[in-house]
């Protein structure tokens, strides 16, 4: 087998370790090296599961960016270096300093297959790098591969070639279904996603195996240098209530800070928790779940606000010291009630975290 490295970041969130379970049980001759960024800006509940899973994976290795700067965290020296202009949605420059860089350095130049957590029923396509040598994989999709890889598969100018991989690979009653598709050109009808699904429903198994000879005869990317790759013969796809099944049923559990907190106010009762791995202060969590760092890690919330200063907030147009207000507080927590009884009345699910909104996420955290 090429040299080729396969690794998985540990961000610790639920998704990633599932991953990296999910791997490490089903495919145990399948070499990852397992890594996490060591932000210094994380909770305890974080740092506690990640040493739980470290414990079930056998080893993770850790990156810390800016290693001997004599700031206390990583996220104050580039913060710094930044002017004191704190990371916002316009400009996240927390996790391009302190994890993708490092993730890219610990990488370095050989090829490399990065598995990645996003599960089946998200809509997101997560951290690619631009440099050639590192190629994402999503194993818990139906489409295992990155845009990337689909645009370069399912161009015009490679419908003959891969027409011929997928031939190569399927039986005649799969090809005739598909074979109208495959050798179809791309119109503003007839797109990538909508010849990508096409494909995918005939039979993915299939989709898989072509990509990979295609991947291997006519690129150079990191999984076309491999003599095999199991992920192609696996056509599962992973939501939210296997995420938490694995976590259970290998004993590590699911992060503390998923666990659900009772809240009252003018009498009526909701709950909260956190719905994201990451550092403490992250810009992205909601408004409520600042309310959860107040109230359940004052210490941290005084510390995020002194990080406000200069004009720059964490939230654009509220600095933290007005949401703490009480009557802001408790407005926030009545709009949480309300937004989790129209939740659950829409949701089978059970998991209060299935009810925080996802839409506005940091896709480079995972690492």
């Amino acid at each position: 087998m090429s040299e080729v490295r396969h690794v998985l970041g540990i961000s610790g969130g639920k998704d990633s370790a599932a991953l990296a379970i999910y791997l490490k049980d089903k495919y145990p001759n399948l070499h990852i090296e397992y890594y996490s960024s060591d932000t210094k800006c994380e909770l305890d509940e974080t740092i506690q599961f990640i040493d739980r899973l470290r414990s079930y994976l056998g080893h993770i290795t850790t990156l810390i960016a800016a290693e001997g700067s004599p700031e206390p965290t990583p996220f104050d020296h580039f913060l710094k270096v930044s002017g004191g202009y704190l990371p916002s949605v316009q400009a996240r420059w927390c996790t391009q300093k302190m994890k993708l860089a490092e993730f890219e350095k610990f990488v370095g130049d050989t090829p490399t297959v990065s598995y990645v957590g996003i599960r089946g029923d998200e809509d997101r396509e997560g951290y690619v790098s631009t440099k050639p040598n590192i190629q994402a994989i999503f194993p818990f999709r139906k489409n295992i591969w990155s845009m990337d890889v689909i645009h370069e598969v399912l161009h015009d100018k490679n419908i003959e070639n891969f027409a011929e991989c997928y031939r190569n690979v399927a039986d005649d009653e799969t090809y005739q279904t598909v074979e109208a598709a495959l050798t179809s050109k791309l119109t503003k009808h007839f797109y990538y996603s909508k010849k990508l699904n096409m494909l995918l429903d005939a039979d993915v198994i299939t989709f898989n195996h072509a990509v990979f000879s295609f991947l291997k005869q006519y690129t150079d990317y990191p999984v076309g240098k491999l003599d095999y790759f199991p992920l192609i013969d696996n056509d599962e796809v992973l939501m939210r209530e296997e995420i938490f099944r694995i976590l259970e049923d290998s004993g590590v559990g699911i992060p503390a800070y998923y666990n659900l907190i009772d809240f009252e106010v003018d009498g009526k009762k909701g709950q909260y928790c956190r719905s994201r791995s990451g550092c403490y202060f992250c810009f992205f969590q909601q408004k409520i779940e600042w309310i959860w760092l107040y109230e359940q890690h004052p210490d941290l919330f005084k510390k995020a606000m002194e990080y406000e200063k200069d004009g720059y907030t964490w939230i654009q147009g509220e600095p933290l010291s007005e949401l703490i207000r009480p009557e802001r507080m408790r407005q926030i927590k009545l709009d949480q009630i309300k937004k989790q009884k129209e939740a659950k009345a829409k949701s089978k699910s059970k998991l209060l975290v299935d009810l925080f909104d996802d839409e506005i996420n940091c896709a480079n955290c995972f690492i």
